[in-house]
C-alpha cells in the first residue's frame, strides 16, 4: 500500500519567531558560582535552539597575561593591575558585542562587575547597540559553600597549576576579599536582574520582561552543585525492535524482560543505601515494564515518550524507503527539523522535554531515566553540551546505561553495556 503522504519541516514555537538579542550580564564575588551559572544558562538556551556563547573575563586574562597572577594582582589598590584588567573587560565586552552584531542571539558577558560604576557602563554600552541588559547575581556569604567552591573548582583552574592546595586556597581567599573590599551588591529598582542567594536559597526578580530571561527563572531557581548520578537507558528490548519498527507500544520481548533484571540489578549496586532512587519513564508500556524490577510506582512523564512517528508509525525503515520516498529523502536531509507527516521532528521533542529538563535539574538524588532512542539522545545532548542538530546522530544503544554525573563545568560519562546482547536495529523507539 502507498502512504503518498509528504512531510514538513517543523516549525520553531510561537515565542521562537521573533529573534531577540538579549545580554546577560553577570555579578558576583570570585568562587560564587557565576561561571557555572553562565555555562548552564548557555547550555540550556543553546539547547533550545537559542544561539548563546559566554564571553569570560578570567579567559582573557589567561590567554593575555598569563594564569600565574598573585592575589595582589587583584588590590584596588594596584591601580596598574586594575588598568589590566578593566582592559580585558573592555575586549570581552567588544568581543561579545561585535558576535551579536554578526547574529549570536544571547551573549552571556561573566565577569564580577562588581561595581554599580561598572554595571552602569556595560549597560549604557549595549543600550547604544540597541540591546537589553540582564544581570544575574549570585550572592552567597555561606563559609561552607564558598570553601567548598574554592576547593572543589577554584584549585582545579588553570590558575593554580602545579601549586600546593593549601597555598593556593589561601591565595585564592586573599584575592576574593580584594573584591569583597569594593562589591557592591545589586539593588537599582530600575535596572533588570536576577539575584540569586545562597545557592537557591532565594531568587529575587527585578523588572524581568521578554520570553528569554522569563524562561530563565525556573532553571535558576534549581540550579544546584549536588553530585548525583543521572543514568539514561532505553527501555529493554521489544518486540518492535526485534522486527526494526518504529514507534508503536509493544512490550518487551524475552530479551527485554531479561534486561530489566539486570537492570534492576546495576541500580542496587551502584546506589548508595541511604539515597532513594528516582526512576523516570514514559507511558508507554515497554518503559514502564523495564522499571518494574525496580519499583511498582515509577514517575510517568509524557514528555519521555517516543518521538511521534505519525503515518510512519509501526512501518519499517525499509517500508518508509520503499513505500514513501519523499518522506525518506527530506528525512535523510535533515533528520533534526524534519517531522513525520502528523508527527513530529527532534526539534518538537525538545521543546516537549523542556519542563522535564527543569525537574532533572532540581533532582538530589539519583535518577533512572528509562525512555526511548529520540528522546534520550535530546536528554544526552542537553547534559553532555552537545549541539541540538547533532541529536539525531548520538550513540544510545539498547541495553545499556549511560551514566552522566554533573560537575562544575560539564558532565562526566560513563556507559555500561549490560546483559542480554541484542542486536540493536535503530528503530522501535
Amino acid at each position: 500500500m502507498e502512504r503518498a503522504v509528504s512531510g514538513v519541516r517543523s516549525k520553531r514555537v510561537p515565542g521562537e519567531r521573533d529573534k531577540a538579542t538579549t545580554v546577560l550580564s553577570m555579578v558576583g564575588l570570585p568562587a560564587r558560582g557565576k561561571t557555572y551559572i553562565g555555562r548552564r544558562v548557555a547550555r540550556y538556551l543553546s539547547w533550545l535552539g537559542h544561539p548563546t556563547r559566554v564571553f569570560n573575563v578570567g579567559s582573557y586574562r589567561r590567554r593575555q597575561i598569563g594564569a600565574s597572577q598573585p592575589a595582589d594582582f587583584f588590590a584596588p589598590t594596584n591601580k596598574e593591575g586594575r588598568q589590566v584588567l578593566h582592559d580585558l573587560a573592555m575586549t570581552a565586552l567588544d568581543d561579545m558585542l561585535a558576535w551579536l552584531r554578526e547574529g549570536g542571539e544571547v551573549g552571556i558577558f561573566d565577569a564580577t562587575n562588581s561595581t554599580k560604576e561598572r554595571r552602569r557602563f556595560v549597560e549604557e554600552r549595549c543600550r547604544k547597540e540597541g540591546l537589553p541588559v540582564v544581570f544575574i547575581e549570585s550572592f552567597c556569604n555561606d563559609p561552607a559553600v564558598i570553601e567548598a567552591n574554592v576547593r572543589d573548582t577554584k584549585l582545579k583552574s588553570p590558575d593554580y597549576v602545579d601549586m600546593d592546595p593549601d597555598a593556593a586556597a589561601q591565595d585564592f581567599l586573599r584575592r576574593i576579599a580584594h573584591y569583597e573590599s569594593m562589591y557592591e551588591t545589586l539593588d537599582d529598582p530600575n535596572q533588570s536582574y536576577i539575584k540569586i542567594i545562597d545557592v537557591g536559597r532565594q531568587v529575587i526578580l527585578n523588572r524581568i520582561h521578554g520570553y528569554l530571561p522569563a524562561r530563565l527563572a525556573p532553571l535558576l531557581i534549581d540550579l544546584h552543585v549536588s553530585p548525583r548520578p543521572i543514568w539514561l537507558t532505553r527501555h529493554g528490548q521489544s518486540a518492535y525492535n526485534q522486527h526494526g519498527r518504529i514507534g508503536g507500544d509493544p512490550e518487551l520481548s524475552p530479551a527485554g524482560e531479561e534486561y530489566a533484571k539486570h537492570l534492576a540489578e546495576f541500580v542496587r549496586k551502584n546506589a548508595k543505601r541511604d539515597q532513594e532512587v528516582a526512576v523516570w519513564t514514559s507511558t508507554l508500556r515497554r518503559t514502564i515494564q523495564t522499571a518494574t524490577k525496580i519499583t511498582r510506582s515509577p514517575r510517568t512523564w509524557r514528555a519521555l515518550d517516543e518521538i511521534d512517528a505519525g503515518v510512519c508509525d509501526g512501518m519499517t525503515y525499509d517500508q518508509v524507503r520503499i513505500e514513501m520516498p519523499d518522506v525518506w529523502a527530506a528525512r535523510s536531509a535533515d533528520k533534526f527539523r524534519y517531522r513525520y507527516p502528523r508527527g513530529e521532528s527532534y526539534e518538537d521533542v525538545i521543546q516537549r522535554l523542556d519542563p522535564l529538563i527543569i525537574q532533572l535539574e532540581r533532582q538530589r538524588s539519583p535518577t533512572l531515566v528509562i525512555a526511548h532512542q529520540a528522546v534520550l539522545r535530546s536528554i544526552y545532548a542537553y547534559l553532555m553540551d552537545r549541539p541540538p542538530g547533532e541529536c539525531p546522530s548520538i550513540s544510545v544503544p539498547l541495553h545499556t546505561v549511560i551514566q552522566l554525573t554533573p560537575t562544575a563545568y560539564g558532565c562526566e560519562e560513563k556507559r555500561f553495556a549490560l546483559p542480554p546482547h541484542v542486536e540493536d536495529q535503530g528503530a522501535g523507539g
